[in-house]
């Protein structure tokens, strides 16, 4: 049984599957081959716990929002916005009903305002489990909405970013989002106010060309895939052997595209560390 198809069954809660696994649920490790009971999976963050291995599973929104900000601090905004098929793309219907059923999301992100340890924040987070987060228009318009309310109530913003990248079942419109978001990006940041960005795995496309590296700081998980083409394109294009490590998280730290690789344990603090920092400066 896969994580994914278990979390399908359970809700996308940290704090509700943890109350429903029982010692019967294993999940098989695809780098290790390590059996973990799926509770002890979710105890350990969603990290293998072969201490050999450590591979990082990818998370559903709501069990990050669960593991980083404070308990019942967490207030969505911006619900009841769906992604429209205006371009009557074949099966793109199809494939919304079926990753709404399967996440149980209106769409690729979860937008709200937070707490972490008692410092307040927006925070948007982005969901590999719809549709591999591609950046639709309801994307970016959430995440336009969230930055414009952040900026009205002076609040910093932290972003999750995941995303295979446009949304090619909504054209231009999908790219428009890149401009949109980043234009609020903008005001934000002429305002005085924080944003931090935490890359995970993977970030590409649209989105890493724009609001994922637009953060003040810059954070990124273990071995985290971030780049914009995929690795066969950019060696076809550069005429050239890249790295066995390209587009990972370890070397975009060493090239200067982040500022920190953050184990995903130690998140929580650091980023209270961080918000307390930036409250000491306003």
């Amino acid at each position: 049984m896969g994580l994914l198809d278990f979390l399908k069954q359970t809700g996308d809660s940290v704090r509700n599957t943890y109350q429903k696994m029982d010692a019967s649920v294993k999940i098989t490790c695809k780098k290790c081959g390590y059996e973990a009971k799926g509770y002890e999976l979710i105890e350990n963050s969603y990290i293998c716990p072969n201490p050999e291995c450590r591979n990082y599973y990818r998370m559903g929104a709501r069990d990050r929002i669960a593991l980083i900000t404070d308990k019942n601090s967490f207030k969505e905004l911006f619900q009841g916005l769906t992604s429209k098929d205006f371009l009557e793309f074949p099966n793109y219907q199809e494939k919304l009903k079926k990753a709404v059923s399967d996440t149980g999301e209106e769409d690729a992100v979860v937008c709200g305002t937070a707490e972490i340890d008692g410092n307040p924040c927006a925070i948007f987070v982005m969901n590999s489990k719809f549709i591999m987060a591609s950046m639709g228009s309801v994307v970016g318009e959430k995440i336009t909405r969230l930055f414009e309310y952040a900026t009205e109530q002076k609040l910093p913003v932290i972003g999750f970013t995941a995303s295979g990248g446009a949304r090619m079942q909504e054209g231009a419109v999908s790219l428009m989002q890149m401009a949109k978001v980043s234009g609020a990006v903008k005001n934000h940041s002429n305002a005085g106010l924080l944003y931090i960005t935490v890359l995970t795995d993977p970030t590409t496309g649209g989105v890493t060309a724009s609001f994922a590296m637009q953060g003040d700081i810059i954070l990124a998980e273990p071995k985290a895939l971030v780049g914009f083409a995929g690795r066969r394109v950019v060696e076809q294009t550069t005429k050239s052997q890249l790295p066995d490590n390209f587009q990972k998280a370890e070397f975009l730290l060493e090239h200067g595209f982040v500022d920190a690789i953050v184990p995903r344990t130690e998140l929580h603090k650091v980023l209270a560390k961080l918000l307390i920092l930036h409250k000491r400066r306003v």
